[in-house]
């Protein structure tokens, strides 16, 4: 009987990761290509700031300083979700203080928090009831970015093909399987956008042309709101790229638990968006982008639910082999070879956990982690919870506004 537990546990491993394989696979040869810097000496689309805030009393003035230091003039736009602390009064002050800090400036206030997606909606619905037809950068009060972010993302659309650009993300104080993530997060957005376009971007720091994006596509009861920008605009014709060589500094939770619960909202919001574009896994129109929402669907959606049941296969199988006992012959050394695969996984896995990075183990304990995250994502939605609101990470905001290396 344990060969038939042990045959389904490895079909379902091999289903759960193989595309994840053939896409690593093809994502290293398509970053090959690389993606030209354009250059164009015609003027670009004027660039309005979007940055949501929500009790960002400890870092505001720090963001607003970083904005302002920017090698680019622009107009600022603030949509505060109904802040219960000092935020709105130490914004307004600090743009009393530097009145020629920006090109102009709009505050909105939220009469209740209704989370960041909606939010970022608001503050788009403002842009188009104006009619204008700029680029929107969207940044996080908690991103710091260097000197010339938002000239460098400007410059992409130079290009009319291009529709939004995200920044690179550069973390401190991150687990050493946060770095491992990023890594790989940064490679499979390099060939996505090189090949033709990547359905995620970083929203701490992006732009996108007002007119490639409207403010409707929005799903307000779900997160992973730059996702949904990024996947959108190509969705309506033009291509979202990640550029590498413009960055933005965070500073990531300072606990596992916490990168953790960071993870498994982040999962849910990209299943979601997954979900709501299934039609578009097939749709010949979109060329190879069709491709990778399918790939990335089945990372996302397929692959957790076939890890978990690998994982129930393997007890089952182990638990024949408690009551028969230990197999003979041939099954003998499936067995065996099976339980020395099971036994790397589990301590891959468990290393990652703790954030203990081991060569060779380090890719593979990052991605059981990644199914992890995504399974209990899926259990939340199961459960009918919504992880689209959620509270602050306060020992980032604590550590960014001590800091003095970041930017």
């Amino acid at each position: 009987m344990v060969w038939i537990p042990a045959l389904v546990e490895v079909g379902l491993g091999f289903a759960a990761f193989a595309p994840f394989l053939v896409h690593r696979i093809s994502v290293r040869r398509w970053r090959k290509q690389g993606i030209d810097y354009p250059i164009s000496s015609s003027e670009l689309p004027q660039v309005t700031v979007l940055l949501p805030v929500w009790n960002e009393a400890l870092i505001i003035e720090k963001k607003l300083a970083n904005l302002a230091a920017q090698n680019i003039r622009f107009s600022l736009l603030v949509i505060d979700s109904a802040s219960t602390d000092s935020t709105v009064p130490l914004l307004n002050s600090w743009l009393k203080k530097h009145p020629e800090a920006f090109e102009a400036t709009t505050v909105l206030k939220m009469e209740e928090r209704l989370g960041k997606t909606e939010a970022v909606r608001q503050a788009l619905v403002s842009l188009e009831e104006r009619d204008e037809q700029g680029l929107i950068c969207m940044t996080d009060a908690d991103a710091l970015l260097p000197p010339n972010a938002i000239l460098r993302l400007q410059g992409w659309f130079a290009d009319p093909t291009i529709g939004a650009v995200g920044a690179r993300a550069l973390r401190h104080q991150a687990l050493s399987g946060e770095r491992t993530h990023r890594s790989m997060f940064e490679m499979l957005r390099e060939g996505e956008s090189a090949r033709d376009s990547t359905p995620f971007l970083e929203g701490s720091c992006m732009m996108w042309r007002q007119k490639g994006f409207s403010s409707h596509q929005l799903n307000v009861h779900s997160n992973a709101d730059d996702a949904q920008i990024a996947t959108g605009v190509r969705l309506n014709g033009l291509r979202s790229i990640h550029d590498s060589d413009v960055h933005f500094e965070d500073i990531a939770p300072t606990t596992p638990e916490g990168q953790q619960r960071q993870k498994i909202r982040r999962g849910q919001g990209l299943q979601r968006l997954l979900v709501s574009h299934r039609k578009s896994w097939f749709d010949r129109r979109l060329g190879t982008f069709a491709g990778i929402l399918r790939r990335e669907a089945h990372f996302h959606l397929f692959a957790p639910v076939l890890f978990a049941a690998a994982g129930c296969t393997a007890i089952l199988r182990w638990s024949i082999v408690g009551l028969a006992g230990m197999p003979n012959g041939e099954l003998a050394v499936l067995h065996g070879s099976l339980a020395l695969v099971e036994l790397g996984c589990l301590t891959a896995w468990l290393l990652s956990r703790q954030g203990i990075r081991v060569p060779l183990l380090s890719t593979l304990g990052t991605l059981f982690s990644g199914m992890e995250h995504l399974l209990i994502a899926h259990w939340h939605s199961l459960r009918g919870r919504s992880l689209h609101m959620w509270d602050q990470h306060s020992d980032t905001r604590i550590a960014l506004a001590e800091s003095e290396d970041l930017v």
